[in-house]
């Protein structure tokens, strides 16, 4: 036995052949080599390769272009647009102001561009007395209260940025011009807001009634209960239509960033009027334009060669010295009407369609004619009340001799009132300074001062625009 077993051969193994790792590699070699030798095998297990790299990769490219839609969805900024127009309204200082759902119809928007002493007042009326119309009576003077003594010009655009609120029923820009340390705005706090039937009617107070036309007592008005500019901004939103009236807009180009915000749907009526009977009214209501005439005087350009004012010193012009500034102010004011005229005499894309310029004068001479074209081209719809309220605030018998007071009178007499109340001095000072608008808007000048009291002489000519 043990003979046997010494005599049986050795079997050697080599060291590397006992690395388990070396031994699997030869397994798999010699398997791999087994799978060759069948290349139906290799193809079928390759196109199944194919086929689930196709599909992942495809998976990947579709979650990709989902995850790219959704961050842009959510990330990307939204267009103003998107964010001005609401049914719900939420002040500038609220944050739910962001996210506010859309409106289905844009508002008409219109802004009465005029100056002091052109018959504003009652043509604010027109807008006044309509019960579709949010209407605010020169909310910008505020700001020239507020910011005295900056010059005319220096405020335009707080004047612009205000009315970019207050077309959005934005009211609380009002507090921005309040007292420090005073009461909050209310309803009754609005320049104008004793007369303006919006805030003197049903549903902020029983004392009118919209529908109903007719001029607001403004005895009767300070009775009613001041209401919070909440509830004024709400009254607001439920208009389709807002109309201000301002005299301290001074250009229409200011008004262009306005004009070309998609979100507004702003159109502008251009209330003109001689400026010889501006500059006589303006005259006769000096006392209550003294802070306006220094504010517009104080924008006159010190590096232009100008016309000098009337001599303040010469004995024959006494009263002409005592009217320096009501007259001075006519350079800056037709200065700047001339500067809206060759706009609208070529307008830009942002006034094409937008912009009307309407006559005093044509007015009073025809007034239902021509509200009914200012309701046209308003988008509103006139109706027999209002006509007739029209047709009587100008022709009544009288003259008022209170300024700023909207009442009946003799419009085409008091049209022409200057013509024998101003000197050939006063005159020829405004003729020198407004003469390019006078040319446009179809106002001849006059040569003497017998040609200027032949009132059987008609100065009105047709309009360029």
């Amino acid at each position: 036995m043990r003979g046997k077993q010494y005599h049986q051969p050795l079997k050697l193994t080599a060291p590397w052949e006992k690395d388990a790792g070396f031994g699997r590699k030869l397994k798999t070699y010699r398997n791999h080599t087994k799978i060759i030798a069948q290349p139906g095998i290799v193809m079928k297990v390759l196109r199944r390769k194919r086929i689930v790299l196709f599909m992942a990769y495809f998976l990947l490219l579709v979650l990709t272009m989902l995850n790219l839609a959704n961050y842009k969805w959510t990330k990307e900024p939204q267009q103003c647009n998107h964010q001005m127009r609401s049914t719900t309204y939420q002040s500038r200082s609220d944050i739910r102001f962001l996210y506010r759902p859309s409106l289905a119809k844009k508002r008409q928007l219109i802004y009465v561009l005029t100056t002091w002493r052109s018959g504003s007042s009652f043509f604010g009326e027109l807008f006044n007395q309509n019960p579709e119309v949010f209407f605010l009576y020169e909310p910008m003077w505020h700001i020239w209260q507020k910011l005295y003594p900056g010059d005319a010009v220096s405020l335009q655009g707080a004047a612009r940025d205000m009315l970019s609120s207050l077309y959005r029923c934005d009211l609380s820009v009002f507090q921005l011009y309040n007292s420090p340390g005073g009461k909050n705005f209310t309803s009754l706090g609005l320049f104008g807001a004793t007369l303006n039937k919006v805030v003197c009617s049903y549903p902020l107070c029983s004392a009118y009634r919209k529908e109903v036309v007719g001029m607001v007592d403004d005895k009767v008005c300070k009775k009613c209960p001041p209401q919070s500019l909440r509830l004024l901004e709400e009254e607001c939103l439920k208009y389709s239509t807002i109309v201000i009236k301002g005299v301290r807009i001074l250009d229409v180009n200011v008004l262009a960033p306005l004009m070309e915000d998609p979100s507004l749907d702003l159109k502008v009526i251009h209330l003109v009027r001689d400026p010889r009977a501006v500059a006589n009214s303006r005259i006769k209501s000096r006392h209550g334009l003294i802070r306006e005439n220094l504010q517009v005087v104080r924008s006159r350009d010190p590096k232009l060669r100008r016309i000098p004012f009337v001599d303040p010193g010469h004995k024959a012009n006494k009263k002409d010295g005592s009217d320096y500034h009501s007259i001075g102010a006519m350079e800056v004011i037709c200065d700047r009407t001339s500067r809206t005229l060759r706009t609208a005499l070529n307008p830009p894309s942002w006034l094409k369609g937008k912009y009307m310029a309407v006559r005093y004068e044509d007015l009073v001479e025809n007034p239902v004619k021509t509200l009914r074209n200012i309701y046209r081209f308003a988008n509103l719809t006139t109706n027999h009340d209002i006509e007739s309220f029209a047709l009587n605030m100008t022709s009544g018998s009288s003259s008022s001799s209170k300024p700023f007071i909207v009442s009946s009178r003799n419009a085409t007499q008091a049209a022409s009132a200057w013509r024998t109340v101003l000197s050939i001095q006063q005159i020829k000072q405004v003729e020198d300074y407004c003469h390019h608008a006078m040319s446009v808007l179809g106002y001849d000048r006059v040569r003497t001062a017998g040609e200027a009291k032949d009132l059987s002489k008609s100065l009105l000519t047709h309009s360029k625009l």
